[in-house]
This record gives C-alpha cells, structure tokens and sequence, in this order.
C-alpha cells in the first residue's frame, strides 16, 4: 500500500476508534492563505480600480498597466475575485451598457394602402460609372407601385416631396399607413423623417447591419 493509502486507512481507524460522536476534523479546518490581501491591501485594490484612470477598464487591462508604472498589487485573478465580491465587474467599459432589445411586432396588412416599402435603387446610364436613382413606393398587400421617380442623386427632401404627392393622390389619413424601408441615409434623414411626422405615417426600419430585412422592395428591384 502506497504512503498515501496508508494515511487515509489511519484517519478512518481513528475517526472509528472515537465512538459514535466522532466527526471528520477536515470539515471543521479553517486555512487562511499567507499571501491573503489584508484589508488595507483590499482597500488600495478597490480604490485603485475605482479611479479615474481605471474604472472605465477591466483587471485584464489595469495590471499589465500598472506593472508598466512599476506597480504591484493583486494579481489579475485577484482583482477580478475582489471586483466580483463587490458586483463591480458587470460594466467596466467606456461605451453605453448593453441594452435589452425586444423583438418588433410583426405586421400583416389584409387589404392595400395600410403598409407600403419603399427603397432606391440605381440605373445605369450610358456613361461608365454614372447612374441614375430609382425612387419606388410599393404597395405590400397589392404589390402595385404606388409611387416612383427618377432622380439624378439620392435625397432624403426628394423621397419626401415624392412621398407627399404619394399621400395626396392615394388619399391617406394620418396613422392608416406604415411605411417599411432599409436604414439608408434618405430613409432616415431629417427631412423624411418630419415629412411622415407630418403626414401621419408611421415609419418601419429594418434592423441596422441587416441587409434582408426589406425583401419586399428588393424583390422587386431583381425582376
């Protein structure tokens, strides 16, 4: 039997040998670290990672920073121990904390003019390089162009005097249209954005970085 089976079969013998209120020592061990922070070492670790040069950083950040000023005081495991024991890790970054985002309401339309999509597009010209802008409004339920023009650039004042004309001529009451885009820059620009105030239309974007999420006008466009 090796060394360490003998000193297990030992401890048994002795926790049986000691009637029936024997209990196992181990449990009751209290082992305090030689190297354990002492309260003004803990205290020098908080403060430090709370100011202003470091609270905008995380441990993994502050101490290869600190050993650059020849400075010592925790290991990184022990800044994030220490900062965990007192919730301070869950945001120590510069930029705005994750914000819960819920899934937009899904929208059907029964019959025409209660949903509308409208995106831009270019036409070729017959100068290499040179281009000519297609606004185009489409009817979701009916799939009928609604509204189009052609312009010699992209404006978000221009989509709005064409979305204006678009209203008139349907015959459009403020909140019976929801009017689904992409995130490009006419889609979002100032102007557009007064005009639907205005009108009464209620704007729909698609989700920034996706690129799908407008099938209905980019179907279109691929015909």
């Amino acid at each position: 039997m090796c060394h360490a089976g003998v000193k297990r079969a030992r401890t048994v013998q002795r926790w049986q040998g000691g009637g029936p209120d024997a209990v196992d020592g181990r449990t009751l061990r209290r082992h305090e670290p030689a190297h354990k922070l002492s309260a003004e070492e803990r205290a020098e670790l908080l403060a430090v990672a709370n100011s202003a040069e470091f609270a905008h950083l995380p441990p993994s950040q502050i101490v290869p920073r600190l050993a650059d000023q020849q400075r010592y005081i925790a290991s990184e495991s022990t800044f994030y121990r220490v900062l965990r024991e007192e919730k301070q890790l869950a945001h120590r970054r510069s930029e705005r904390p994750a914000r819960a985002c819920s899934k937009p309401r899904a929208v059907c339309a029964d019959a025409p003019n209660q949903l509308f999509s409208w995106d831009i597009t270019y036409l070729p010209t017959t100068v290499r390089g040179q281009y000519f802008y297609l606004y185009l409004f489409m009817d979701v339920f009916s799939r009928m162009v609604v509204g189009w023009q052609v312009y010699a650039e992209e404006s978000s004042t221009q989509a709005s005097e064409l979305l204006k004309d678009l209203c008139a001529r349907e015959a459009i009451k403020p909140g019976q249209v929801i009017l689904h885009s992409d995130n490009g820059g006419p889609m979002k620009g100032a102007t557009m954005l007064a005009t639907l105030q205005a009108l009464g239309v209620i704007p729909s974007l698609s989700r920034p970085g996706v690129s799908n999420d407008n099938p209905f006008s980019e179907s279109l466009f691929k015909h």
